[in-house]
């Protein structure tokens, strides 16, 4: 049962992205794993953006 955890900052990433990641990636592990999309678990976690850093700096991206 494979289980897929996408992080992504909190900026506004809409349903249908959200949707179209989870597609993509489960069709991603099929393609290539050979994996039965029935027992595919995908979760996606928004982090709020100041808890993100990046390059040993804390990120402070703007919001849309």
């Amino acid at each position: 049962m494979p289980y897929i955890n996408i992080k992504v900052t909190d900026e506004q990433v809409t349903l249908e992205q959200k949707r179209q990641l989870i597609a993509g990636v489960t069709q991603l592990l099929v393609d290539v794993l050979n994996k039965d999309p029935k027992t595919t678990h995908v979760v996606i976690d928004e982090i709020p953006i100041q808890n993100w850093g990046v390059n040993g700096n804390q990120y402070l991206g703007t919001k849309k």
